[in-house]
């Protein structure tokens, strides 16, 4: 994913939550709505983290330093994985909370409706999907420059920056939330039952918890550290054994520092070579294939041997067979 697609869709994400975030507050004041309360919060959550998500990308660009030999690439995963603990704190469980309030409410004082202003949340909500569904065809465009032949679920799954992601499933959190104040809030106009207004509330706490528990899993395992992807693995494999240098690939390991920056290790059998002088040069060789290849393989290490009948295990520790 390029930086700045997915900058692109942060801050058109960002733009239109503040100003739905300001409406939404206006309407809560003069409406008393739960749901619009908790859309309020979620909006004020969601400008948030595409805050912490640009903050994020800004801090993954400065250079290496002595502490940090590899740069800090991984930013960008540890403010993803914020953004998810924001988006179920401050966005799912107060939505809960809230509902939860507005429900026993209710039950103590009997069910009644909205008072005041009556049909402005229904028009406030209706001018926040249509921003908001703008907001999601960027990130919607946005991603689909990048994922490819990939579903969505396998996109989000296996894309290795996070920021298109999490702003997708923002937005299409935000929708699905907005329809289901949409629904509550109509619904007690029309019964004159404030239990809609909470019920509305409530389907919106719960679809932000299933989506900060989906980002939250997701960003863990880029925190972890993933491989490169099954394309670029092929890609590497292939170029590092096209030409003569190379016989074999005894055991690689790819790991992502950042979703724009891999690095490679590898050790591999080489053919017999008069000085070590032409190893080195063969390896650089190989090297320069592996970048050309896979741009973002700006680590490389390649360890030179020769190829004996062993196993190869994944720690990459040789062991006889039969042995």
């Amino acid at each position: 994913m390029s930086a700045s697609g997915g900058t692109k869709a942060i801050v058109a994400a960002l733009l239109a939550n503040l100003g739905i975030a300001v409406t939404k507050f206006v309407a809560f004041a003069l409406s008393g709505s739960s749901s619009m309360l908790a859309e309020s919060i979620h909006s004020v959550a969601d400008s948030g983290n595409q805050a912490l998500l640009l903050l994020g990308g800004r801090r993954a660009r400065r250079r290496a330093t002595p502490e940090h030999p590899f740069g800090f690439g991984r930013e960008r995963y540890i403010y993803a994985f914020i953004v998810s603990i924001v988006l179920f704190t401050l966005g799912g469980l107060f939505a809960l909370y809230e509902a939860y309030h507005k429900w026993h409410e209710q039950a103590a004082h009997g069910p009644y409706g909205i008072k005041s202003w009556q049909w402005l949340p229904v028009v406030v909500l209706v001018v926040a999907i249509i921003l908001e569904s703008f907001s999601f065809r960027t990130a919607i465009v946005e991603s689909n420059a990048v994922r490819g032949k990939a579903s969505w679920t396998e996109f989000v799954r296996r894309a290795k920056a996070p920021e298109l992601p999490v702003v997708l499933l923002e937005d299409l959190g935000a929708l699905l939330g907005l329809i289901f104040a949409l629904v509550g809030v109509s619904m007690t106009l029309i019964t004159d039952n404030g239990y809609w207004d909470a019920a509305g509330t409530a389907a919106i706490g719960i679809l932000l918890v299933a989506i900060a528990v989906i980002l939250a899993l997701e960003t863990r395992s880029l925190l972890l550290g993933e491989a490169a992807t099954p394309e670029d693995v092929r890609r590497i494999e292939q170029a590092i054994t096209s030409g003569s240098e190379v016989e074999r690939i005894i055991h690689m390991k790819t790991l992502h520092l950042g979703p724009e920056e891999l690095l490679v290790a590898a050790k591999v059998a080489v053919r017999p070579y008069a000085t070590a002088a032409e190893l080195a040069e063969g390896i650089n060789s190989v090297e320069a294939r592996i970048r050309n290849s896979v741009p973002i393989a700006r680590v490389i290490y390649l360890e030179p041997d020769i190829y004996r009948n062993v196993e190869q295990p994944a720690d990459g520790v040789p062991q006889l067979k039969g042995v």
